[in-house]
């Protein structure tokens, strides 16, 4: 039985949930985590020289010019930042939420930043590292704290929020102080590059952001005139109380504003991963697991998760499978797909829908030859249905990773189910077969206990069918030799005891045993590898334990009728006695790393027989059973039965051992 699996994760069992902003770049300068202070000294000069007199600015230097010239770059951009968002502050007073009174003081101690989006907060919080607080905000104004505490008043005019479809939101605010009317706006590259004012740095700097796994924003705005505002204001709301096409009219009166702004920034924000998201990853790949991810996020964001977990390795080509709406489109996209090679596949949840309404085995079949799969804006129910497909088409087995109550239907949905206790709640655990608290132990979890379990599941399930097989053997043996008489093992106690106490704790023992340390199965991935190919359990295995039962089960009930043949009354006592010698040696020649509990497990059976004889004296001459020549037969029985699988078994070693021999030399 092939045991290769395929797992399905979403990023958010990768990610810590939490957003750091790691970079500002301007275009002709970045600034990294490292090179904060300097964007703090800026907003720090530009606010102190606003605080002071006018005639005391006479005669700057060019340098003095270059210096105010970066520093009102900066502040610009800091400030667009600050103001495009849809965060509100909320202040808390000893964990109760008192916000008339908390915000006269607006005091940093008790003040919490909600929003829709963490990225949203990771940038106010940035802004308020720098110098520029968000203190402050309604449905129709917002307040900004300068580094020299003066409280900047907004007024909020419009708002235009993020959507699938536009990929950026805006606002349009008016300065209090000045009455100056701005447009600011924040989105995907790939949308801002048509309305920024031409540059050649914007495609490049966000692939170079883009490559280092940043969620990447460009921030623009746009001055506008009071004349200009009410003329875009008078038709924004005739838009509005449109009956017909109100979305598309809104739409166009919103893009007729969004012509030749001015780039201002672009915004890195990365969501730190879990502690050894990358190694455990790369443990998975190399024990031949193949990862999809299946997330409700965006395809850019999808994607930076992927390529900084390494899910997608740097030398790895990403085709993103564009938007398809039609059987014709599918078709010749994935036409475009199948003549690349060794190439990670990004599609989003519409274009699968598509391609597996139409194309389900095609697609299918070229999606299960990627190194990596990243599925964006899923649904649960589309989760669980990728699952299912990958279930029936590739008839392997699947593992599903989640961390949120919108992954419980994928979990259910796969063979193994693994929640991870994360900021999301415990739905996803609670729903699963194994929860763990952490992304990294989910290689602990396959590559040792996984690993264990599989190769310990197929020699119990042997060895029970061994232990059958043999007492069956000896019954039709001594059948066919008396002429089909009956066995007279005295059907009641002797045969419930050989399963149930004489032969039950060695055998469950086996569950105890291990081929390798666990810090060699987790070092050498390969070995789970080499379970792929089913050897532990398979037909073969099978057929190779029926003979050695068969081959057991004869020789024992032959060598007790020729070495006894004086003693045909104590046939029971012999070869009873022999077959659980036999079960209890074969136990022990199988054991690769001997437990403690083995050991018990052993001499606990034995024992145990020996002092049920004493119940059974009627029927079985205890006498007997302790003469020097019973032990000697039966020992030569027994080493008739054991001896030659041994050396058949050392042999095969010799000349033919196991990939991880080496590792446990």
């Amino acid at each position: 039985m092939e045991v290769q699996l395929l797992v399905c994760l979403v990023p958010g069992t990768l990610t810590q949930n939490e957003m750091v902003f790691k970079r500002l770049h301007l275009g002709t300068v970045a600034y990294g985590l490292d090179s904060m202070d300097e964007v703090q000294s800026h907003i720090f000069s530009i606010y102190t020289q606003q605080s002071q007199d006018p005639p005391a600015q006479k005669g700057p230097t060019v340098t003095t010019k270059v210096r105010r010239t970066m520093s009102s770059r900066v502040h610009e951009a800091v400030k667009a930042i600050a103001l495009c968002h849809n965060v509100t502050p909320v202040y808390e007073s000893n964990g109760v939420t008192d916000q008339a009174e908390a915000e006269k003081q607006y005091e940093d101690s008790c003040r919490v930043y909600q929003a829709s989006s963490p990225d949203e907060v990771a940038l106010v919080q940035w802004t308020e590292s720098v110098g520029l607080t968000l203190v402050g905000r309604d449905q129709s104004s917002m307040q900004l704290r300068t580094p020299g505490d003066q409280i900047l008043n907004f007024t909020i005019l419009q708002i235009f929020p993020f959507t699938y479809e536009s990929k950026r939101m805006g606002i349009i605010v008016r300065d209090e102080s000045t009455g100056e009317i701005t447009f600011y706006i924040k989105g995907a590259d790939v949308v801002m590059a048509g309305i920024v004012q031409y540059n050649d740095w914007l495609e490049e700097e966000c692939g170079n952001m883009a490559r280092e796994g940043l969620r990447v924003l460009v921030v623009a705005k746009k001055s506008l005139a009071e004349e200009q505002y009410q003329d875009f204001e008078a038709r924004y709301v005739q838009a509005k109380l449109s009956v017909h096409d109100r979305s598309l009219k809104v739409a166009t009166v919103i893009e007729s504003l969004e012509m030749e702004m001015e780039l201002l920034c672009l915004t890195g924000v990365e969501d730190q991963l879990q502690a050894d998201v990358r190694p455990t990853l790369e443990t998975l790949r190399n024990a031949g697991i193949k990862v999809w991810m299946l997330t409700g996020d965006k395809l850019e964001t999808a994607t930076c998760t992927a390529k900084n977990a390494h899910l997608v390795t740097r030398n790895q080509d990403v085709h993103v499978f564009r938007l398809v709406t039609n059987r014709g489109e599918a078709h010749l996209e994935l036409n475009a797909f199948r003549r690349k090679h060794d190439c990670a596949l990004v599609i989003s949840g519409d274009s699968l829908e598509i391609c597996l309404k139409y194309y389900e085995y095609e697609f299918m079949e070229l999606a299960c030859q990627c190194p990596a799969v990243v599925c964006c804006r899923c649904a649960p129910t589309q989760k669980a249905q990728i699952v299912r497909l990958l279930q029936e088409r590739t008839g392997k087995l699947t593992c599903a990773v989640g961390d949120g109550g919108n992954d419980v239907s994928m979990i259910q949905e796969s063979d193994c189910g693994v929640g991870v206790e994360g900021k999301e709640g415990k739905q996803a655990s609670l729903a699963a077969d194994f929860s763990v608290t952490q992304f990294k132990h989910l290689g602990r979890l396959l590559m040792v206990h996984g690993r264990n379990s599989y190769k310990r599941s197929a020699a119990l399930s042997q060895f029970v069918i061994h232990r059958s097989l043999c007492i069956s053997t000896m019954q039709a043996v001594f059948s066919s030799v008396f002429y089909f008489a009956s066995v007279p093992l005295y059907q009641g106690f002797l045969i419930i005891g050989y399963s149930t106490i004489y032969t039950m704790f060695p055998v469950f023992s086996l569950v105890l045993d291990k081929d390798v340390k666990s810090e060699v199965a987790m070092l050498y991935p390969e070995l789970y590898k080499d379970l792929l190919k089913g050897r532990p359990l398979s037909y073969k295995t099978f057929l190779i334990w029926v003979l050695i039962s068969i081959y057991q089960g004869s020789t024992i009930m032959y060598g007790a009728l020729l070495l006894f043949e004086s003693e045909f009354v104590h046939i029971v006592a012999i070869s009873f006695t022999s077959l659980i010698l036999t079960e209890l040696l074969m136990v022990a020649l199988t054991i690769q790393t001997w437990h403690w509990l083995m050991t018990v497990a052993e001499l606990l059976s034995l024992a145990c027989y020996i002092a049920s004889l004493v119940f059974l004296h009627e029927f079985i001459d205890v006498y007997f059973i302790a003469t020097l020549s019973f032990l000697w037969k039966v020992s030569v029985i027994t080493l008739v039965s054991c001896l030659p699988l041994y050396i058949l078994k050392y042999l095969r070693r010799r000349f033919s051992p196991p990939s991880y021999s080496k590792l446990t030399s």
